[in-house]
């Protein structure tokens, strides 16, 4: 009979401690993500001439969720963005299928020296911190895109580390609106970008993240909506992070 006790106290020392090693080593996984997590999103607007412009609006998508929700529109309304020119008037508007920011410029005057071989950019960009976890696996449904998105679908990646990283890619199309006079040979090109990034550090760095851009060029004077290619590439990382209760 002592044996017998002495045998069922071992085991339920041996399970005891077994449970508290699982435990803690579950608090330690939980906490260690918890602190060491970030959530970024990057945007950039590059708009490149290489003739002067004048009597110029432009409405470009800004990137936003489904529901409207922006990263950067805080960012926008105070002009906390780097790189815009203090003569440029910007508007956020509202439409209900997109975010967008309106520009106005008097004119805009490459410097000397501008030519189509050294065409001339103006780049402003923000990098914000998220609140929540951004979705990286399916920003089209849950995270900041330029929308409206239409028509997506699959293509190959033109990346092999897209691929080696678990990612996949796709193109959609967008819109936006330009009007401005120009000379009939004048080439104007509007590149946007945003992307999404999750890290984290538990035994040693990790991270989750997507990519997009739209990309338009367009020829002589302008005064209407124009069709913008997006490229999506998403998924890409690591998607082991332990599950985060919340309290």
């Amino acid at each position: 009979m002592d044996r017998i006790i002495k045998i069922t106290v071992s085991l339920f020392v041996v399970i005891l401690v077994a449970f508290v090693a699982v435990i803690g080593y579950t608090g330690y996984i939980e906490n260690a993500y918890r602190s060491s997590l970030t959530s970024t999103y990057s945007y950039s607007c590059t708009i490149t001439t290489d003739s002067p412009l004048t009597n110029v609006t432009f409405f470009l998508p800004v990137p936003a969720d489904r529901t409207g929700n922006s990263p950067v529109i805080a960012q926008i309304s105070a002009r906390d963005i780097t790189g815009i020119p203090d003569t440029w008037n910007t508007e956020l508007y509202e439409s209900g299928k997109s975010t967008l920011v309106k520009i106005t410029i008097p004119s805009l005057v490459p410097p000397e020296g501008t030519t189509p071989k050294n065409p001339f950019s103006i780049t402003f960009s923000t990098n914000i911190t998220s609140k929540e976890i951004i979705d990286t696996r399916d920003p089209v449904t849950n995270s900041a895109m330029f929308r409206p998105v239409k028509d997506v679908r699959e293509t190959e990646c033109e990346d092999s580390n897209v691929i080696a990283s678990g990612g996949k890619c796709s193109a959609y199309l967008t819109s936006l609106y330009a009007r401005y006079d120009a000379d009939p040979n004048a080439a104007v090109s509007i590149r946007s970008s945003v992307a999404g990034k999750n890290q984290w550090k538990i035994f040693e760095p990790r991270e989750n993240e997507y990519r997009t851009s739209i990309y338009v060029l367009m020829f002589g004077p302008q005064d209407g909506w124009t069709l913008v290619k997006g490229d999506l590439e998403d998924g890409m990382g690591a998607y082991d992070a332990p599950q985060v209760h919340s309290g």
